[in-house]
């Protein structure tokens, strides 16, 4: 048995302390700074003259052409305020399709959600984008949370820790920053000398400013780094505030931005899903497939659990699969949620290593509850509706999806085209293009070239050398519901079992690294019914089937030698960078819940848009760490 107490000690990883607040008149202040979040005449109006107004934002929105994109950074998300009143700018703006805005910040002490929804219904009419905030805002955890909202439209890159660090870790070039924050007085770390140079770092010549400060140290380090700065009249009762533009010189103009067409091998989960991200940025996208129809190999599933394993100690091998779990999450919610279902799932300690794993898991770390908490077995067979032998540890934000139909829903879109039953078989550039061949048909030809094609990829890569890839067999199988007692929940231990969908459950997946076969075989089904037993000894209704009496699919899933994906440009083997050709694959059995977020930082990559990855854990990722070692 696992502890299940939610004693936990508040230095333990990777939860971050909230902002402590004292409510005054209806209105929040920070206990930990002894200041006010806004403005207590109207918050509202300060964000607009200080941030809209003296950046120019609504003028600049309206002068973005097709597929480009603006950068708002902020040194304090605090109540949000600031970030709702520039996606309402955005709006009235009413920018071309294609156009993105991503607003940038940075939170020390974030606030609990129901704090949050309290601050924010002090503005009826950014209700609903508030609710659509509230909907997305990420479990109180350290690092970079990327969100996406108004179909791709804005996303919020919100890092939850030290604004140094933050600045440090992340990759974007801000094109308006809006200093804000508590006074320098009561908030010195936010407005350090170190802190303006990371600003600086973070500019480009013409990038603009805005604070509701005026103090003079402010003002002389942002003038050390390269802004000229001015005081101008301030809101309410402050006399004066800053403006100011980095290397004096003409406001910003929209960058020119050529609309390149991207040919995405490989039509799963992870090519369908950077598919309908690069076309909701403005990019044309040809997805290039061998099959009749997408997700005929792994992604082909009736159903698929969403589903990671965290590391006992917080490495950032675990930071990655946890920003991809509450990445996913929130993406499948809010963009595709007709095949998404958010049953919960119970990771179960079902045998004496899994049982030590997971009291260490829970001794070793902080996580909020609604992340991921212990819970008995009489809980878990609440949560779950299943008898089970043991508890666990309780994901109430995770499901399962429907894979097949999910990729379908993504590559339905006007800039996507699709070729189906190409099967490529040689990659080459030509004048500064990818052509794409087939035998007997004609070659496609693109700008850039993803390959996304799971356990195809390595014999496509246009580069000498081996990749230490391997592909790993795995058959699930189908149960119908009549014969079980389905759960409620998705249920995982040595295989996984999914609720009831149109009258049947599937399970598995095996595990087969030295078997190749494509073939549904009756063993594989019969070691993932004797997994079953051991997890659920209350499964069948009657007698157990024979294996042969079941149906089931097989498929391979593409992994690395360190079981973590390969993402981003391909290289030779002196490490010279191709150019336009680009790696998404290596994600193993955790596609669905790696794929949203990596697609979206690959995305950004291609666009030139700020990174959803820390640059820490996107050089953990890149594909040039695959090659064969001499002596392999």
């Amino acid at each position: 048995m696992i502890a299940t107490g939610s004693a936990f000690n508040v230095d333990r990883p990777p939860s971050i302390a909230p902002a402590v607040l004292d409510w005054r008149d209806g209105q929040p202040v920070s206990v930990q700074f002894g200041d006010i979040y806004f403005s207590r005449d109207d918050g509202l109006a300060e964000s607009r003259y200080v941030f809209i107004n003296h950046n120019r934002l609504i003028q600049r929105f309206e002068a973005l052409g097709p597929g480009q994109h603006f950068v708002v950074a902020e040194s304090g998300f605090g109540s949000g305020l600031n970030f709702l009143a520039t996606w309402q700018a955005w709006l009235s703006a009413n920018p071309p399709a294609g156009t993105c805005l991503h607003f940038v910040s940075v939170e020390r002490f974030p606030l609990q959600r129901q704090d949050l929804e309290r601050a924010l219904a002090l503005w009826p009419e950014l209700s609903g984008l508030a609710s659509q905030l509230l909907a997305q805002y990420p479990e109180l955890v350290t690092g970079l949370h990327r969100r996406v909202f108004a179909e791709g439209n804005v996303r919020l890159s919100l890092y939850f820790g030290e604004a140094e660090a933050a600045w440090q870790d992340m990759d974007f070039i801000a094109d308006a920053w809006f200093l804000d924050g508590f006074a320098p007085a009561r908030n010195p770390d936010l407005w350090s000398a170190e802190i303006a140079h990371a600003i600086a770092v973070h500019s480009r010549p013409g990038t603009t400013l805005s604070t509701f400060t005026a103090a003079g140290e402010v003002r002389r380090q942002l003038q050390d780094v390269g802004f000229e700065v001015s005081k101008v009249s301030g809101f309410g009762r402050k006399r004066v505030m800053l403006t100011g533009s980095f290397s004096p010189g003409p406001s910003p103009v929209a960058r020119p931005d050529r609309n390149q067409e991207v040919l995405v091998i490989g039509a799963g989960i992870a090519g369908s899903l950077l598919a309908r991200n690069l076309a909701s940025r403005g990019r044309t996208v040809r997805v290039i497939d061998a099959a009749p129809q997408p997700a005929t190999g792994a992604s082909g599933n009736q159903q698929g659990a969403l589903y990671v394993k965290l590391g006992v100690d917080f490495s950032p091998q675990t930071q990655l699969a946890l920003s991809a779990l509450m990445f996913a999450q929130s993406f499948y919610a809010g963009q595709t949620p007709d095949q998404w279902h958010p049953t919960g799932l119970i990771h179960l300690a079902w045998n004496e290593h899994e049982q030590d794993r997971q009291q260490r898991f829970v001794q070793r770390n902080r996580y909020p509850a609604g992340l991921v908490r212990a819970v008995s077995a009489s809980e878990a067979e609440q949560l779950t509706g299943a008898r089970l032998q043991s508890g666990g540890l309780w994901y109430p934000g995770a499901g399962w999806l429907e894979p097949e139909a999910l990729c379908r829903r993504l590559l339905d879109h006007p800039h996507i085209h699709c070729n189906f039953g190409y099967k490529v078989s040689r990659l080459m550039p030509c004048n500064g293009r990818w052509h794409v061949s087939a035998d007997n048909q004609a070659d496609i030809v693109g700008d850039r070239v993803v390959l996304c094609a799971g356990p195809g990829t390595p014999a496509l890569l246009p580069v000498p050398g081996g990749f230490r890839f391997k592909s790993i067999r795995g058959q699930i199988t189908s149960l119908p519901e009549q014969m079980i007692r389905p759960p409620r929940a998705v249920i995982c231990g040595p295989r996984y079992l999914n609720p009831a969908s149109e009258g049947r459950c599937l399970a598995g997946a095996s595990f087969d690294l030295h078997d190749t076969s494509p073939e549904v075989q009756a063993q594989s089904h019969r070691d993932n019914l004797d997994q079953l037993d051991r997890i659920l000894p209350d499964l069948w209704r009657s007698e157990r089937p024979e294996p042969e009496m079941l149906t089931g699919r097989v498929a391979f899933r593409l992994t690395t030698h360190d079981y973590q994906p390969a993402v981003g440009v391909l290289a030779k083997p002196d490490g010279r960078e191709l150019d336009g050709i680009d790696l998404l694959t290596g994600l193993g059995s955790k596609g669905l819940a790696y794929a949203p977020l990596l697609a979206e930082y690959l995305t950004d990559r291609i666009t030139g848009q700020p990174r959803a990855l820390p640059i820490g854990l996107a050089d953990r990722l890149r594909p040039q760490r695959c090659r064969m070692q001499e002596g392999e």
